[in-house]
């Protein structure tokens, strides 16, 4: 593991990327319960909305900021006078502050030159400090921005008073060695605070996170269960607990609550988790195979790279058509069942068959009716044949 003396900054925006998944809409109940519990696993800064979304959003951001959680609440607005007119006297500390730097978005979604971009930059962000805020220039597909403009827009950030650079990778197409170069180079050449959104489109959404990281950011995106527009974000667990444990970095998040989190929001935004999604879904912490089974009962870490403590859970055994013979035993004996080597190769061969029509682990309740059965067909074997002066 690389050790890192200095601290990541979590900033998470399920409330405001999260929700812009497709067919999400979190409730203002949920937010606001959301947001609680964000706060009280220590994640210092939440990204809560948009407010020029309408009077309902400002409101709900209003509320929020009412709670006075323990965290730093940032909105999102594009780079336009109006649109930021609209964050003000919502109670909040920052605004992130978003506009393209590719030729591509400039060119074909706003119809403006690099130089527009720039002007854009030192116009509107002495407008929102003059609100009192705190300013991220948020640059929008800069994966896809020329490093010399995407320099220079940060530059221009810098120079006018903005404390943060945020690179989003909008569209989810950079790999982490690409990223940690590119962060690099921003590092050497910057002042400010730089931080890393990605998006999960090729699988790389924690990877690159992490690879901003090391490459010199100061802050991260994450959003909880790496819930997000189209494949979604880089996931709040998975970069905790990699920036914590792959490399040392100091993150203040406690994740020993976060199941009930993690449900709350697959809930809200009626999104279920996959049952192999990492850390998280059922399946991360369950074991059957035989040869893993043995070796977890004879020490957790001999197939466990993480402790699933630190996330609140346990692992968890199942029986199914890859379980051993030490598996059946010990499943039987934590239900008070002590079974000898021929109890439990039947045992065992029932299991498989179960599976093998279910397409699912048995039940407690189902395998304490194999064990019945079992003993049911032993005693029957043992009664004596009724002799023939019976029928006599």
């Amino acid at each position: 593991m690389i050790v890192n003396t200095r601290a990541i900054v979590i900033d998470d925006t399920t409330l405001r990327d999260g929700e812009q998944s497709a067919g999400v809409a979190f409730s203002h109940a949920e937010k606001h319960a959301i947001a609680v519990d964000l706060a009280a696993l220590g994640v210092p800064e939440l990204e809560v909305g948009i407010p020029a979304m309408g009077a309902e959003e400002r409101e709900s951001i209003r509320d929020l900021a009412g709670l006075e959680l323990n965290a730093t609440l940032l909105v999102w607005s594009r780079m336009h006078e109006r649109d930021i007119k609209l964050c003000a006297g919502l109670g909040v500390n920052a605004v992130d502050l978003s506009l393209p730097l590719s030729d591509q978005q400039l060119r074909y979604k706003l119809g403006w030159t690099r130089a527009q971009a720039l002007a854009a930059i030192r116009r509107c962000v002495p407008q929102a400090l003059d609100l009192g805020l705190d300013v991220i220039v948020g640059g929008e597909d800069s994966s896809r921005a020329d490093p010399d403009f995407l320099l220079c827009a940060a530059e221009t950030a810098q120079a006018v008073g903005a404390r943060r650079f945020r690179f989003a990778d909008t569209l989810g197409i950079m790999e982490p060695f690409g990223v940690l170069a590119l962060f690099q180079r921003l590092r050497a050449a910057l002042d400010l605070e730089l931080e890393m959104h990605a998006h999960d489109d090729l699988g790389l959404a924690t990877a690159n996170t992490l690879a901003a990281a090391l490459g010199g950011a100061t802050h991260v995106n994450t959003t909880v269960n790496g819930l997000g527009e189209r494949a979604g974000n880089a996931a709040l667990e998975e970069v905790v607990l990699g920036l914590r444990k792959l490399y040392g970095f100091q993150v203040d998040v406690d994740l020993s609550r976060f199941p009930a989190l993690s449900r709350r929001v697959a809930a809200a935004a009626n999104r279920p988790l996959s049952w192999h999604k990492s850390l998280v879904g059922e399946g991360a912490f369950t074991h059957e195979a035989g040869i893993h089974v043995d070796g977890l009962l004879k020490h957790p870490l001999n197939y466990q790279g993480v402790d699933p403590a630190e996330l609140g859970r346990s692992h968890r055994l199942v029986l199914g058509k890859h379980s051993g013979l030490h598996a059946v035993r010990q499943f039987y004996h934590d239900l008070g069942i002590v079974l000898d080597d021929h109890q439990a190769s039947a045992l065992l061969q029932r299991v498989r068959a179960f599976v093998g029509r279910a397409k699912r682990p048995p039940e407690i309740f189902e395998l304490e009716a194999f064990h019945h059965d079992l003993e049911r067909a032993l005693l029957s074997s043992l009664e004596p044949a009724p002799s023939l002066e019976a029928f006599s």
